[in-house]
C-alpha cells in the first residue's frame, strides 16, 4: 500500500529525507507539467520545477495539512509561476527604460562628436598663431601668462588672441546657422 502524500509531507517537514525524496519523485512531473502550462516555456518550466523542489523543504515546514497535499503543491507552483511572470515583466520594463537611456546617450554622444568636429574644422581655418594660442590656453589648460611665457609674447597679446579667436568662432557659427 502506497503511503499517502499527506503522511509523507508531514514526515518531510520533520526532516525525513526519504519522505521528501518520495514526494519529489511522485510529483515532479506534475509540477513540471503545470509550470510548463503556466509559463508556456519548457526552459522556464524546468527552472521553476527545480526551484520549487529546492525550496520545498522550507515550504513544507509551513504546510498545515488543511488541504490535500497536491492542492497545496499546485498553489505553490501557481505562485512561483506568477512570481516568475512578475520578474520577467520587471526585466522587460527595465530593458525598455535602458533602451530609452541608451538612445539618449547615443544622441548626446553624436551631438558632442558633431560639436568637436565643427570646432576642429573651425580651428583649422584659424591662423597658426591663433591655433597655437588656443592649443596652449584651452588645450593644455595654461593660464594666459603661462602661454605668453611659452610663446615669448606679452600676456596682453595672448589676451587679444583669445578674444580674436572667440570673435572668429562666433562669426563662423553665425554664418553656418544662416539659411
Amino acid at each position: 500500500m502506497e503511503t499517502p502524500d499527506e503522511t509523507l509531507a508531514l514526515a518531510a517537514a520533520g526532516g525525513d529525507r526519504a519522505a521528501f525524496a518520495a514526494l519529489v519523485t511522485r510529483h515532479y512531473d506534475r509540477v513540471f507539467g503545470l509550470a510548463w502550462r503556466l509559463t508556456g516555456s519548457a526552459a522556464d518550466a524546468q527552472d521553476l520545477a527545480q526551484d520549487i523542489c529546492a525550496a520545498l523543504p522550507g515550504k513544507l515546514e509551513g504546510w498545515r495539512g488543511e488541504a490535500r497535499f497536491t492542492t497545496w503543491l499546485y498553489r505553490v507552483v501557481v505562485n512561483a509561476a506568477a512570481d516568475l511572470r512578475r520578474r520577467h515583466m520587471t526585466r522587460a520594463r527595465a530593458a525598455d527604460g535602458w533602451g530609452d537611456w541608451e538612445i539618449a546617450r547615443q544622441a548626446e554622444a553624436a551631438e558632442a562628436q558633431a560639436a568637436r568636429d565643427w570646432l576642429e574644422g573651425a580651428m583649422a581655418k584659424l591662423s597658426p598663431e591663433l591655433r597655437e594660442t588656443v592649443a596652449l590656453v584651452l588645450g593644455e589648460d595654461l593660464t594666459q601668462a603661462e602661454a605668453a611665457q611659452v610663446l615669448g609674447l606679452s600676456e596682453g597679446t595672448i589676451a587679444w588672441r583669445m578674444s580674436e579667436v572667440k570673435k572668429r568662432l562666433r562669426r563662423m557659427a553665425e554664418t553656418e546657422e544662416a539659411p
